[in-house]
């Protein structure tokens, strides 16, 4: 018996069931489409607008190399930054690490600051089984036409160790307050358990494993901590932590008109993929919690009859504000829309009127060995109360998912959302592509 085959044709048939059900709920106005803007990379995870008004973007490749690229698509003479050299080898099959973050400070076009996170190799005084270590730098330019970094300028603000190759987290952004935000996973494997038996990073305030961040990159050396930072005792918990309880934060915005919030997508473990609207000091769950649901690290796939409320100081665990079931743990549920959250913008461009104010955002894939990443749109509550969400109908995909693997968002300057693939699930090849998500 085939099974890959029967496999193939019952996940087209839910894709397609999917599809349909998603134009029937949010309707043929609301309909996009995705347009190629931009080809011939690896695997683009990052796609930042270059604030001095040319339309030009930075845009970023998984295995260290950052591209300019102008408002054609087109990618624009050699190379803008190469940490290839100062980074960990890539796997050749799957891997999450590499080049992860990278965003302008607020003040870029006067002083040419900017700042990435990438995988390095594990340093020295790291235990000698981790894996590797995280790398927060700041880099200048070099020059501005045609737009250049210099490489001989990087200073470190953070080193991370990590004890897996998995649950990197990376995303950096600057905050509406004007610091830097980072989201750094649990440090991977499985059941946040730790390699050496601890507490759930998530839930240990002394590591900023499974942490949103928060530092002053203009406020000491190499960082500051904002006065109002929730955990000031250093005795207590890092300062730099400013949420905690995520498993691996794949990638957070801000909502960049009406009340400038943090949302947050969390890839989940086996059964629910969430996101959250973050706030100061809030605590997510993570291990105690899988989305809005108990978390056994012994079961993970049975989660227990009653979720707990309260985290280890008595405060209380966030709900996600977004959750959909992961199609890892249930096979044939219609609610499964993907196995691996990525999160996305609220909309805040022209091309789909109907789209504005909702949060656009996608899956990874559908299944693990197909490429079938899904992009999803929420529709926020009038009261307060979880999310809507639905599949983003695509006239120009049907089936029900956009045939390749989702790794990331990007949005420029007039808010207008881009999507960014590849087709395999490794950072080999050239198939990683920007596509333009514009009306019909």
């Amino acid at each position: 018996m085939n099974y890959q085959a029967i496999l193939r044709k019952w996940t087209w048939l839910l894709t397609v069931v999917l599809a349909m059900a998603g134009h029937r709920a949010l309707g043929q106005s609301s309909a996009a489409s995705l347009k190629l803007f931009s080809e011939g990379y690896v695997s683009p995870v990052l796609l930042v607008p270059v604030p001095d008004g040319s339309g030009r973007f930075l845009a970023g490749d998984q295995i260290g190399v950052v591209q300019v690229v102008d408002r054609e698509g087109r990618r624009e003479g050699g190379l803008f930054l190469d940490l290839r050299p100062r980074m960990v080898t890539l796997n050749q099959g799957f891997d999450e690490r590499g080049l992860l973050g990278l965003a302008l400070h607020p003040e870029f076009r006067e002083n040419g600051r900017f700042y990435v996170y990438y995988s390095a190799p594990r340093r020295s005084v790291a235990p000698s089984d981790w894996d590797h270590t995280s790398h927060v730098s700041e880099f200048r330019l070099l020059g501005r036409e045609p737009l250049l970094a210099d490489p001989a300028s990087e200073r470190v603000l953070m080193e991370i160790d990590q004890p897996y190759f998995n649950h990197n987290g990376g995303c950096l952004e600057f905050g509406p307050d004007r610091y830097l935000y980072l989201g750094v996973g649990d440090g991977g494997n499985a059941n946040d358990l730790g390699r050496r038996g601890r507490q759930g990073n998530g839930q240990d305030l002394m590591t900023v494993l499974g942490k949103i961040l928060r530092i002053d990159v203009d406020g000491g050396a190499p960082y500051g901590i904002p006065s109002d930072n929730p955990f000031p005792d250093p005795t207590v918990a890092r300062p730099e932590i400013y949420a905690y309880g995520l498993r691996n934060p794949w990638r957070f915005s801000f909502d960049r008109r009406g009340r400038g919030e943090l949302l947050v997508a969390d890839v989940g473990q086996n059964l629910f993929e969430e996101v959250d609207l973050v706030v100061k000091g809030g605590n997510y769950g993570w291990n105690l919690r899988e989305g809005s649901h108990g978390f056994d690290p012994q079961a993970p796939t049975q989660p227990p009859g009653d979720a707990p409320k309260v985290g280890a100081r008595g405060e209380p665990l966030l709900d996600p504000v977004i959750e959909y079931k992961n199609l890892n743990g249930f096979r044939n549920d219609p609610a499964a829309l993907g196995i691996s959250v990525a999160g996305g913008y609220v909309y805040r461009g022209k091309a789909i009127p109907s789209l504005v104010g909702k949060y656009v955002f996608g899956d990874w894939s559908r299944s693990w060995g197909l490429a079938q990443g899904v992009i999803l749109v929420a529709t926020r509550p009038e009261t307060e109360g979880p999310w809507r969400v639905e599949p983003l109908p695509l006239t120009t995909h049907p089936e029900g998912h956009i045939g390749a693997y989702l790794l990331a968002f990007g949005e420029d300057a007039d808010g207008e959302i881009y999507v960014l693939t590849n087709g395999g699930n490794t950072p080999t090849g050239r198939s990683g592509k920007i596509h333009r998500l514009t009306g019909q």
